[in-house]
């Protein structure tokens, strides 16, 4: 009878390990799934964030080539914007925001600008936005694996 309770028993013990791996594999898997799903969410909301304050930034620029007088409204939702880089991004990404406004709140202090002023259409000055993309780029990029 001890050869009976032996078979039995490594039916079961097989069955049961069986049943481990299966739980694990599932586990592992939906442990990666969770983690994939997350860096996209992450990496869109980075993207997101990056659109939104270039798109902004532009706007506020474009007023400064123009005008002279800042107003500060203006500047809040940059600095939301900002602000939520602090949280999301890396510090490279926030530098570089940051020195666009303060290249935008110089400009307001120079004198308006038109297209054709100083050939600035051709100028690194009229593109202040550059370092800004590549940081994001590079961010997006270096956090954009799983491993």
């Amino acid at each position: 009878m001890n050869g009976q309770y032996f078979a039995a028993f490594t039916a079961l013990a097989g069955s049961a390990i069986g049943g481990l791996m299966l739980l694990a594999s599932s586990w592992l898997t939906q442990n990666a799934q969770y983690r994939a799903d997350e860096l996209a969410h992450s990496k869109g909301r980075r993207e997101e964030l990056y659109k939104d304050f270039i798109e902004e930034a532009s706007l506020i620029y474009a007023d400064a080539l123009q005008h002279d007088r800042a107003e500060i409204a203006k500047f809040v939702k940059l600095y939301s914007l900002i602000g939520r880089m602090r949280v999301l991004s890396s510090s490279k990404v926030v530098e570089t925001a940051e020195s666009i406004v303060s290249v935008i709140r110089k400009t307001y202090r120079e004198p308006n600008k038109t297209f054709v002023d100083a050939d600035i259409a051709s100028s690194d000055a009229f593109d202040p936005f550059r370092e800004f993309s590549e940081a994001c780029r590079d961010d997006l990029r270096s956090r954009g694996s799983l491993f």
